[in-house]
């Protein structure tokens, strides 16, 4: 039985490996192995453990290796304590295969970490552009990876042409599409009621903007001020906003920041804020949003199969490969306001199925139970 360890570092990566997860569950020649670490395990990233343990998977480890600060020495420290508490797991656990997602520092641990044990490393989600950090770190993984997951036709051959042998690198679809094809979306106050978070009651059954934004590594200090931009242009469009919780980058506390003073100085606005959503309950926050304002990928992503209108604010996406759902704004009050409402009026987009159709979990499954990696990789053109 090949053992198969997917590490999970983030609430975004659950999402992305949750069916992927499953799947190598319910096969007989498959052994799952787990790793939850980094921001998964902390609180005020909204514990996104409990999610995965309330699923119905028990993690093997739990590794916590975050420094605290969130500035760009402490993510640097933060890799380097990841490589050393995964070569410790991975030691252990003794995987055949480690499974690993997109662009993260916490990702880059875990690529040095395999590599260096001789531990075949897969990799999903390589092949993108965007604009900051992430590029880097993500073409530097796909260097390291043995076995390559691209979500789309135009990752498959951007990972060709980095030197990667077409023979191990599979256009399988972005597996958090997996999630929308694989439940009701429909969305009610009853469903959402355990949530809680802060700020003015929402009701979920009205029309409502989804603000999401993250840090911007390459423009660390500038986060207070972006993401002011972004929150003033939601209060000028108008509708109720639901806000989540930034993630863990480099960066973070700014954009923290900013959301925690709005929110102290504007109690009676229409904003309510959450640290996190289970994968499912996200995609019903998604698919029933009239608008998805910020920086998030998944606005790119699971936003194109969906249809759902999006405003990518910044440079954080600059580049990354889009359906129509998408356009694009500077950090300007002014420009983000009308480009949400120019979005809201569009109402849906036809579905683009560019991330792929919501099967990439049992396709993953498969590849990794029969495929045979060599000992030694080579440059291949």
């Amino acid at each position: 039985m090949r053992k198969i360890c997917v590490v999970v570092a983030s609430r975004a990566n659950y999402g992305r490996v949750k069916y992927l997860m499953k799947a190598v569950q319910q096969r007989p020649d498959l052994e799952l192995q787990l790793i939850v670490s980094a921001s998964t395990l902390l609180y005020r990233f909204g514990r996104a453990v409990d999610v995965i343990k309330a699923d119905g998977f028990k993690p093997n480890r739990s590794l916590f290796y975050i420094l605290e600060g969130e500035n760009l020495v402490t993510q640097a420290k933060s890799t380097g304590a990841g490589i050393s508490e995964l070569a410790t797991a991975f030691d252990d656990l003794q995987p055949d295969i480690v499974v690993s997602v997109a662009d993260r520092f916490e990702t880059m641990a875990t690529a040095i970490a395999a590599t260096y044990m001789n531990v075949p490393l897969a990799h999903i989600q390589g092949g993108e552009i965007s604009g900051n950090i992430d590029d880097r770190v993500r073409h530097a993984i796909t260097k390291l990876a043995d076995l390559h997951f691209p979500s789309s036709e135009q990752s498959r051959e951007r990972v060709i042409r980095m030197g990667e042998d077409a023979a191990y690198v599979f256009n399988v679809g972005c597996p958090s599409v997996d999630v929308l094809v694989n439940q009701d979306l429909r969305i009610d106050n009853e469903i959402m009621a355990s949530y809680g978070g802060t700020g003015v009651g929402i009701d979920w059954t009205k029309p409502y903007v989804l603000l999401v934004q993250h840090p911007v590594t390459t423009s660390y200090g500038q986060g207070f001020a972006q993401i002011n931009e972004s929150l003033a242009a939601a209060v000028e469009i108008g509708l109720p906003t639901v806000v989540l919780w930034p993630n863990i980058d480099a960066g973070t506390d700014d954009v923290a920041k900013g959301i925690r003073v709005f929110r102290e100085r504007n109690p009676t606005l229409p904003f309510h804020f959450f640290r996190n959503f289970s994968p499912e309950d996200y995609g019903r926050v998604l698919a029933n949003a009239a608008c998805l304002i910020g920086n998030s990928s998944s606005f790119i992503r699971e936003g194109a199969f969906l249809g759902v209108p999006a405003v990518i604010v910044g440079d954080r996406q600059m580049g990354r490969e889009h359906g129509r759902n998408v356009t694009f704004a500077p950090y300007e009050q002014a420009a983000i306001a009308e480009a949400g409402r120019r979005q809201i009026a569009a109402k849906r987009y036809d579905s683009d199925p560019i991330f792929g159709r919501g099967d990439a979990g049992p396709r993953m499954a498969e590849i990794l139970a029969s495929i045979e990696l060599p000992a030694i990789k080579r440059m291949t053109y």
